[in-house]
């Protein structure tokens, strides 16, 4: 199974006040400080001089630092969340599956790490295709087994309101189709259901919002087979 998808969320940012499509000033300055990072990191990459190396490391070190202020954790904490930096950094992909059974309800699992639900899915891992994944996560996180049919949503997690997060990603989302299987939760789910798109459980915001379940639900009934971008 893919890794979970781990999220600074013990301390998170105040959102009061926030409309959809615009970042209050903490959320904005999380982000800020992410681009920084991938700067530096660009920057120790390419470097080729000690003197670069030691000015990229100090703007990483001062990235790291204004994201665990932001988030309330302590640096080593924030910068145990990266690997070393060995490559040019680029966003992290998270895939998803949009299930609908006969009914048009929605499959949904409850997560272990905060007792909330989302659709199946989780990081992309090396070596597969991203349908593969999603089919691979969608039984292992249900018993559930699906084929893909297309490619939904690809959204740009800080477009959207969703807690604070250390990482930039992609999340893909996948409209699916039950060919077998039954409701079995895997080891590190606590639950899996169908839901009406009306009466959606309490979600993990960490992974999908209602209004992104909402949307996607209503490019899977359309008929136009358009893709959502960012």
């Amino acid at each position: 199974m893919g890794r979970q998808e781990k999220e600074i969320t013990n301390k998170e940012i105040k959102q009061s006040g926030e409309e959809p499509g615009r970042l209050s000033a903490g959320r904005e300055l999380l982000e800020i400080a992410k681009q920084l990072k991938a700067l530096s990191e660009t920057g120790l990459v390419y470097q080729d001089n000690p003197f670069d190396r030691e000015r990229y490391s100090q703007i990483r070190g001062l990235s790291l630092k204004i994201m665990a202020n932001l988030t309330g954790d302590n640096v080593e904490s924030v910068g145990s969340f990266f690997a070393d930096v060995k490559d040019y950094p680029t966003p992290k992909v998270d895939v998803r599956g949009f299930v609908l059974n006969e009914r048009g309800e929605i499959l949904m699992v409850r997560e272990s790490i905060d007792g909330k639900w989302t659709i199946p899915g989780g990081w992309a891992d090396i070596g597969f295709t991203p349908s593969q994944m999603v089919v691979k996560e969608v039984r292992e996180e249900s018993g559930i087994e699906v084929s893909v049919e297309r490619l939904l949503a690809v959204y740009d997690k800080s477009c959207h309101l969703h807690p604070p997060s250390p990482w930039y990603i992609y999340k893909m989302v996948f409209l699916c189709r039950v060919t077998g299987g039954d409701l079995n939760p895997g080891f590190d789910i606590l639950d899996a259901g169908w839901f009406n798109v009306k009466e959606l459980p309490e979600l993990s915001t960490e992974r999908i919002m209602a209004e992104q379940i909402e949307e996607l639900y209503h490019v899977a009934k359309s008929d136009d087979k358009k893709i959502v971008c960012d």
